[in-house]
């Protein structure tokens, strides 16, 4: 079982690792593609909302979306139906920016899966969708408070 989280771990590092080496020269760094991305699609979006998303505290989440903004790629747009919240929308310099990352998460989909057939590729979807669900909801546990028993 840990072979297979590991797995997981590397691929995710290495391909982070590759979106913040080629999205530097846009101005995003660290992880911010992630949030610029999931702020695109989903246009009107409150940071806490992204924060569980990408599965990130609020402090992490914050940071990046205050980049974001300062750099031009998004803005933030008060609710008209809660005085508390605040919406992320894209910006010009966001929506020219997201072709790119689309681009590059196909191109990084078609690596990953080089050499697997459409059943396989499939297959391996629906595995990592039952993973991803078992990992979500320990996530979620986890950050109300709650200690997981080993």
């Amino acid at each position: 079982m840990v072979d297979i989280l590991r797995s997981i771990g590397v691929i995710a590092r290495s391909l982070d690792s590759i979106s913040n080496i080629e999205f530097k020269q846009y101005d995003l760094t660290k992880g911010q593609y992630l949030y610029l991305a999931r702020i695109y699609e989903h246009p009107g979006i409150i940071q806490e909302k992204v924060a569980e998303m990408i599965k990130v505290d609020r402090t992490t989440a914050a940071r990046a979306i205050k980049k974001l903004e300062s750099n031009g790629f998004i803005v933030r747009k008060q609710s008209q139906d809660n005085k508390k919240e605040k919406k992320l929308y894209v910006t010009k310099k966001g929506e020219e920016t997201y072709p790119i990352l689309s681009r590059e998460e196909t191109y990084s989909n078609e690596v990953a899966l080089k050499g697997l057939s459409d059943s396989q590729k499939k297959q391996a979807f629906e595995l990592l969708e039952v993973v991803e669900k078992n990992i979500s909801e320990n996530w979620e546990y986890v950050k109300k408070g709650n200690k997981r028993v080993y």
